[in-house]
Parts: C-alpha cells; sequence; structure tokens
C-alpha cells in the first residue's frame, strides 16, 4: 500500500515538472516575446507535454490501483446500482367464451339479416336510396 501512495506522489511530482518544463522558458524570459518559437523553446515545451502525460498516466494508474487495494481490504464498499423492477402491464380481465359469444351475437344476427335481405338489390348502404355518383350525376 505505501509502494503505490509514494508512486501516486511521484508521479504528481512528475506532473508538477512537466507542467514547469512547459512554462519555463515563457517564465525565465529566455523566450523573446512576440517572437517565433526558438529551438529551446520548443524543445522544453513539447519535453514537458510528455512528461505530464506520462505523469498524469501515472497518478491514475496509481489512484486506481490504491482504490482496488482498498476494496480488496474492506475499508471502501462500492455501492451497487439497484434497478428498478419494470412494473407489469395490468392485464385485462379475460372474457369467458359465453360472455364473448353473448357480446358478438348482436354482430352475427345483423350480417345474417344482411346476407340475407335481397329488398335493397345490392345496395349495401342504408342512408340514403342512391349512390354518391348518382346524386353528382343529376346535379
Amino acid at each position: 500500500m505505501i509502494r503505490k501512495f509514494v508512486g501516486a506522489v511521484a508521479a504528481a511530482l512528475a506532473v508538477m515538472a512537466g507542467l514547469w518544463l512547459m512554462i519555463a522558458p515563457f517564465a525565465l524570459g529566455t523566450q523573446p516575446e512576440n517572437a517565433d518559437w526558438t529551438d529551446p523553446t520548443t524543445t522544453e515545451f513539447f519535453s514537458g507535454l510528455g512528461v505530464t502525460v506520462f505523469g498524469l498516466v501515472g497518478v491514475i494508474g496509481f489512484v486506481l490501483a490504491i482504490h482496488e487495494e482498498l476494496v480488496v481490504r474492506g475499508l471502501v464498499t462500492i455501492k451497487q446500482r439497484v434497478e428498478p423492477e419494470p412494473e407489469p402491464a395490468p392485464v385485462a380481465p379475460q372474457a369467458s367464451s359465453a360472455e364473448l359469444a353473448g357480446l358478438l351475437a348482436p354482430l352475427v344476427e345483423a350480417l345474417r339479416e344482411d346476407m340475407n335481405n335481397p329488398s335493397r338489390g345490392g345496395e349495401h348502404r342504408q342512408n340514403g336510396k342512391t349512390t354518391l355518383v348518382g346524386l353528382e350525376e343529376s346535379r
């Protein structure tokens, strides 16, 4: 555990050293103002950037290792997400076959009457004696 903590501190120091390398040419005045970057400035800046990124990766790695060690020791507990169970959709009461037959009987009788009634001569409209096409032609 101590080794991991020392590693995390060393990686954090590497991050700070890398940041210093990135800003040192500007802070110490070795880079002239309003001029293109000199070769030493470019070298120091990108070297510092590399050290900073490497240090950040180290810090993240060591912190994750410390967290894992604390979980193994039981000093830190991981909270489990409890997802609520989906509520079942309300099921409509099932109608018995007798109820279903009672509901469909008027429909069946109306269809039987419609099929057996030859008085309309093939005209299945009940709202008028002429079709709409015939009504339009008579205008």
